[in-house]
């Protein structure tokens, strides 16, 4: 092959596209327990940790178009999980909020983190590793997201 550069095989983003998808996949069984896609899991982490953000504010922190985001949270308010209120000041804004039933969800998924963990023990990967590897890939989606 006369291109080396388009193998693939020589590209960074084909492992980082497969292991987003396989630790996907390792999360699917527990987010089913919980009713919940992987999309909408994301929603609330961010909800978890701070309630009450806008639209544009959950979108940047996912790093997602706000065209992509609306519909997830409009599924989700079908499902009673948060609720969407136009902003006070400005009636363009408008701020998301958990309901009740998104608020007790908590609980049930903060057992999800540490279940991946334990799933992965059986790897050649230490926790340590696992640690620094998030750390760098970190320090390249800020890079790219400059």
């Amino acid at each position: 092959m006369p291109h080396q550069q388009l193998l693939l095989s020589n590209q960074l983003c084909f492992p980082v596209y497969a292991a987003s998808r396989l630790i996907i996949r390792e999360y699917q069984p527990m987010l089913d327990k919980l009713g919940l896609t992987y999309p909408q899991y994301l929603v609330l982490l961010v909800l978890w940790e701070e309630d009450g953000q806008t639209v544009n504010e959950i979108a940047r922190r996912l790093i997602l178009n706000t065209n992509t985001i609306t519909p997830l949270l409009k599924r989700m308010e079908a499902q009673d999980l948060l609720s969407r209120q136009k902003g006070t000041d400005d009636t363009r804004t408008v701020v998301v909020r958990l309901t009740e039933k998104g608020k007790a969800l908590e609980a049930e998924a903060s057992c999800v983190p540490e279940q991946l963990v334990t799933g992965l023990k059986d790897t050649p990967l230490s926790v340590e590793e696992l640690q620094q590897l998030k750390a760098r890939l970190d320090q390249l989606i800020t890079l790219l997201n400059r």
